[in-house]
């Protein structure tokens, strides 16, 4: 059995989202496939997730043990390294990812925790995991210089050691005469596809 965390990166109501409209569709599938699985929905908004501040540093750096597992500023980097897979849903928001999203990366970046310092370098700690970002996005930006959301979460999760990482990017929304509904269900067969061996 797997646990999977569903990270929710969108501040638009309920139904709005096209991004949850396929990152929802996505679980869905994936709890028909795996219904034994154990799936955590984390809505960064609903969390209100704020930006660290000066006196939380001593916190995320200072030394680890079973006391720092029940920090409320730490709950959130145990809960990301208890997870087997990670589904991380945000649109792109000025060609990369919702500031709240960053601030959450933030969070779970902690030395000992998701990664270490070695002689060597860094190295990832959460091995043999794996991870999908959906994303929605207004224009075309594959293989774009200007996309920095999708190639950011790729990067980190790789300095994590997560480096089974797939996306799902649902392109040209807000292009004028755009078929948004054609588009977002293309965006549901994509997923439907990947939820089946995720």
């Amino acid at each position: 059995m797997s646990k999977v965390l569903y990270i929710k990166a969108n501040v638009k109501p309920e139904g709005e989202s096209r991004t949850f409209k396929v990152s929802d569709y996505f679980i869905e599938e994936y709890k028909k496939k795996n219904p034994k699985d154990e799936i955590i929905t984390l809505d960064l908004y609903k969390e209100n997730i704020d930006f660290l501040k000066g006196e939380d540093l001593g916190k995320l750096f200072g030394p680890k043990d079973e006391n720092s597992k029940n920090d409320p500023l730490l709950k959130y980097v145990y809960q990301f390294k208890d997870a087997d897979k990670y589904v991380i849903a945000a649109p792109m928001w000025n060609l990369s990812i919702p500031a709240i999203l960053k601030a959450y990366i933030d969070y779970v970046s902690v030395s000992g925790v998701t990664f270490k310092y070695t002689q060597d370098g860094p190295v990832g700690l959460l091995k043999d995991k794996k991870a999908i970002h959906i994303t929605a996005r207004g224009g075309e930006y594959l293989d774009s210089p200007y996309e920095m959301g999708d190639r950011y979460l790729k990067t980190i999760l790789g300095f994590f050691g997560i480096e089974d990482t797939k996306t799902i990017a649902i392109e040209n929304l807000d292009v004028l005469g755009a078929d948004v509904n054609k588009l977002v269900s293309e965006g549901k067969e994509k997923a439907k596809d990947i939820a089946l061996n995720f």
